[in-house]
């Protein structure tokens, strides 16, 4: 929710030796630890001084660490008068402590992807880096530090409160996320899930400071905070840390306020209607639900996605497959107090909504009458727990699942729901249905007079201890063994080779390797069509993508979906330009046959009409609603005065109007002669790394792909270099709190030239990281913007390449921005980068660019992007070898070279029509 660290995809490289049990258990914990319990590999301490609680949870598997503080305090602790609070809270940790004024900026030096987040229910502080004994160490003394010593400074409540405006601002442009508010709010009569975690905006403009520091002293404190440690790190040495770190904190001598507001049994329908700008109608449905931790909570989630999933929901086959709506949704939202489940639909504007929405609520209500069956439940079970799966085969993943297990009451829910979800019984999901999803629980309508209402049952928290007492969960993990991400050793572990198919070729990189959950992930590309053969087939090679695995002669849509899922995987499929990309990813033992099966439905893929109307209508509704979003706008404006070409041209950018009528005009037969034409294997790769057989792939690769035909010969299409007349433009987007600004420059570039690693280094240091000049002005001194970004995108195949530069903020604020980024760019020209800017900008990119590869999906797709571009991880690298070479001069020169402010367009789209609030 809040500071997003994301910098940049990077990598990291230092391997940590890792001793320990199977079962996690640190063997000789420090003095004044005590051990508490152990489930699947993630073991609990605390410390004896001051009762802070521990969660260590090893994984050798990958090369980096995430550490997550949670504290036990959101929005629901807040009094009257200080909603807001605990997420302005958030922000103000991150402005520092007298020993450490500026986090942000040490965060980017050490390469750390840190984020801090706010719920109703809790507050976290986590960062991924590099595995590092030293890393660790300092960030855990940097956890201790703000625990007690935050300055939480007026004047810096005063420069960070335009930023949280900006975000509330960005909130209020998304009309579902203020429905959905709006719901909360009438749906809750007393309890504090029913106000928004941003707070209500006179509430944190005019916060407090005392206040706002009693607040702090009260929650962040040992007793009512856990820490929890995941992926590659030394367990003793972590806890040795945490000892030196957190062991001199006193232990808190003030006693928590008590909560003892109940939300009674709701009693008749509500209903809230918003009418706001842009956008598409929405119809939506609200029931409360008990604590995640009840046991009903899992029976209820299953039922939520039998009724809500696509395409084989209840709501679907209701609304959707009677052109009702466009699209629906459903989820749970799992609360450690009785919680909400949302159910609504997505229509276009000439649907009937009353119709919509009556047909909606009629479809929940109705189970009773027509209950579930046997296969709608193991259809939803087979997902939750793939879902399930794939997080717990995460470090980070886990990292953050176990924080919102530890919001809901305690940690090891993350396992017990997951157990409940196994045993859940047929008859267990229909009452739970039944119980709750009745109409006087419902907020959506207006207030109907009933004889004789039906109640929801009275809800109250589970002793948790006292039911996980003698809790112990799955035994058996398997802990993969370390791997290297250096490029040499990338390089050397990977099966490189070219093989012969009846009518293609087939580029193999293979990476067999240990992983958590015996993952494994692969990526295929196919390649297709020139620029002439590809004229007028634009939308035809998107339409194409995304209805590849909605059904075959002999499989529909909800058959090859279950396939998927009963084989535990994941499949994403994209194309444009004359391209496939296809991403696979599930356990080794099921990673053949899903590969095989994928390469078949896309082969045979029938395009069916009833699927190509439900894609018409769903990309002409997220059309609709882009003509209303500043962002989109301004974007699309910006792409449009750069795209010199013709409209059946592949590479040309329509106006939004344009898409609507190519999307209405899409037809089977396009789709089908398109299919037929272009697809083929005639220029093929494939990437794969996990834990895999590289012999029995390459078989099935090989096997499958041998039954293709080659299509339409393959050459790439050029995006050569186009001197573009600057303009400076401007769209009115009305009742848009927010605005969005975008700039661009093309550059005469390749990544090849001399100058492109220099001018990488110039852009992270110019606006591509959180010590960026752009972000320390316009982020973290003005305060105007929520986020700031320089971007530098060259190609590898041409001297062609852009960079942009963006920024959200309020209307009100656009001469401040604009002008704000004018001056920084001047100033960078004029007066060049410092010597420790440049020193510590190369430490930073190095450190990202190791994180990024020892991610798995990241080696998949540099794969085949160095397939494609005949290169291996040798580049890396030399990259790498390159960026620690640079000196001061050569990254001013480069600026100066190739950034020319005069040549730069821009658009700033917003409300700027509006007075300032």
């Amino acid at each position: 929710m809040l500071h997003q660290f994301s910098a940049l995809k990077n990598i990291l490289a230092g391997v940590a030796l890792v001793l320990l049990s199977a079962s996690g258990w640190a063997a000789n914990p420090p003095a004044g630890v005590t051990a508490l319990q152990s489930v699947e590999g993630v073991t609990e301490y605390r410390l004896n001084a001051n009762g802070l609680r521990i969660l260590l949870a090893p994984d050798d598997s990958k090369p980096s660490t995430t550490v997550n503080m949670t504290y036990l305090v959101g929005s629901r602790h807040e009094n009257y008068g200080e909603s807001g609070m605990a997420h302005l809270l958030e922000h103000m940790l991150f402005k520092g402590t007298p020993n450490m004024p500026n986090a942000l900026a040490e965060f980017s030096k050490r390469g750390l992807q840190a984020n801090g987040t706010t719920t109703v229910d809790r507050t976290n502080y986590y960062a991924s880096f590099s595995s590092n004994p030293a890393t660790l160490a300092w960030y855990l003394s940097w956890q201790a530090d703000v625990m007690i010593n935050a300055s939480i400074k007026r004047e810096d409540l005063d420069t960070e409160m335009t930023v949280v405006r900006n975000e509330m601002e960005n909130g209020e442009n998304n009309a579902f996320r203020i429905l959905m508010q709006r719901m909360l709010g009438v749906s809750y009569e007393w309890h504090n899930y029913g106000k928004t975690t941003i707070g209500a905006r006179s509430d944190v403009e005019n916060v407090d400071i005392p206040k706002l520091r009693e607040f702090y002293k009260t929650y962040y404190q040992p007793d009512n905070a856990v820490l929890v440690i995941a992926g590659k790190f030394d367990p003793e040495a972590a806890l040795k840390d945490i000892v030196q770190s957190f062991g001199s904190i006193p232990k808190a001598t003030r006693k928590l306020p008590p909560e003892y507001t109940v939300e009674p049994a709701q009693d008749g329908e509500r209903r809230v209607t918003l009418r706001r700008t842009g956008g598409s109608p929405l119809v939506a449905a609200m029931y409360h639900t008990p604590s995640a931790a009840h046991k009903d909570f899992a029976a209820l989630d299953l039922a939520s996605m039998i009724i809500g999933d696509t395409p084989s929901g209840r709501l679907y086959k209701a609304l959707v497959a009677n052109k009702l709506a466009a699209g629906v949704f459903a989820f749970t939202m799992d609360r450690t107090a009785p919680g909400s489940v949302i159910f609504g639909a997505n229509l276009q504007t000439d649907m009937d909504q009353a119709l919509a929405l009556n047909t909606l609520t009629a479809t929940i209500e109705s189970i009773a009458k027509h209950p579930f069956t046997t296969e709608e439940l193991e259809r939803v079970r087979n997902q939750w727990l793939k879902a399930w799966d794939q997080g717990f085969s995460d470090p980070q993943k886990i990292s953050a699942t176990l924080t919102e297990a530890i919001a809901l009451g305690d940690w090891r829910l993350f396992f017990v729901i997951r157990d409940r979800i196994r045993a859940a019984t047929l008859v267990d999901v229909q009452l739970a249905a039944e119980r709750f999803l009745v109409q006087s629980n419902r907020t959506e309508g207006v207030y109907i007079p009933t004889d004789k209402p039906t109640r929801s049952p009275q809800l109250s928290k589970p002793n948790l201890q006292e039911e996980l007492k003698d809790y112990t969960g799955d035994t058996g993990l398997k802990q993969a063994s370390a791997f290297d991400p250096d490029p040499n050793n990338i390089d050397a572990r990977t099966q490189r080779k070219t093989v012969a198919l009846q009518k293609g070729k087939l580029q193999l990189a293979l990476l067999p390797k240990e992983s958590r959950g015996d993952r494994v992930n692969v990526a295929i590309q196919m390649q297709f069509g020139d620029v002439d053969s590809l004229k007028g087939q634009r939308l035809n090679t998107i339409a194409v993508a995304e209805l590849l695995l909605k059904g075959t002669p002999t499989q529909t849509r909800q058959q090859i979906t279950d396939r998927i899922d009963a084989l535990g995987g994941q499949v994403g499929v994209s194309g444009a330009g004359g391209g496939l990309v296809i991403q696979l990813s599930t356990t080794a033992k099921h990673i053949d046959e899903l590969t095989s099966f994928v390469l078949e439905v896309i082969q045979q893929a029938n395009f069916a009409q009833e699927q190509l109307d439900e894609y018409v209508s769903k990309t002409t509704t997220s059309i609709k609603s882009s003509m209303t979003e500043p962002n989109a706008i301004a974007s699309r404006m910006l792409a449009r005065h750069s795209n010199p070409w013709p409209k059946d041209d592949i590479r040309y950018t329509p106006s939004f109007e344009e898409s609507l009528t190519a999307v209405a005009g899409l037809t089977r037969e396009q789709l089908v002669a398109y299919h037929q034409k272009f697809f083929g294997v005639s220029q093929t790769s494939a990437s794969a790394v996990g834990a895999f057989d590289a012999a029995k792939l390459e078989q099935t690769l090989v096997q499958a792909l041998g039954k293709w035909n080659a299509g339409a010969a393959y050459k790439r299409t050029p995006e050569p270099y186009r001197d573009i007349k600057p303009a400076q433009m401007q769209a009115e987007t009305p009742d848009k709190a927010n605005a969005f600004y975008i700039a661009s420059s093309m550059l005469k570039l390749q990544d090849t030239d001399p100058d492109f690693t220099a001018l990488s280094l110039a852009n992270f240091m110019l606006g591509g990281s959180e010590t960026s000049r752009l972000w320390m002005r316009i982020r973290e001194k003005d305060g105007l913007s929520y986020n700031v970004r320089t971007r530098l995108s060259v190609s590898s195949f041409e001297q062609s390449g852009s960079l942009s530069v963006y920024a959200i903020f309020a209307p009100e604020n656009r001469v401040r921005i604009e002008s704000g980024i004018r001056e920084e760019f001047e100033r960078a020209l004029k007066d060049g980068f410092t010597e420790t800017e440049v020193k510590e900008a190369i430490a930073a990119l190095l450190n990202y660019r190791k994180l990024s590869r020892a991610q798995d999906a990241n080696l998949v797709t540099g794969w085949i992007t160095y397939m494609d571009t005949g290169r291996d991880f040798k580049w890396s690298a030399e990259s790498d070898k390159k960026v620690a070479a640079l000196t001061v001069e050569q990254v001013n020169a480069a600026l100066r070279k190739y950034v020319q402010p005069q040549n730069f367009s821009s658009v700033a789209a917003g409300d700027f029509r509006r007075k300032t609030p």
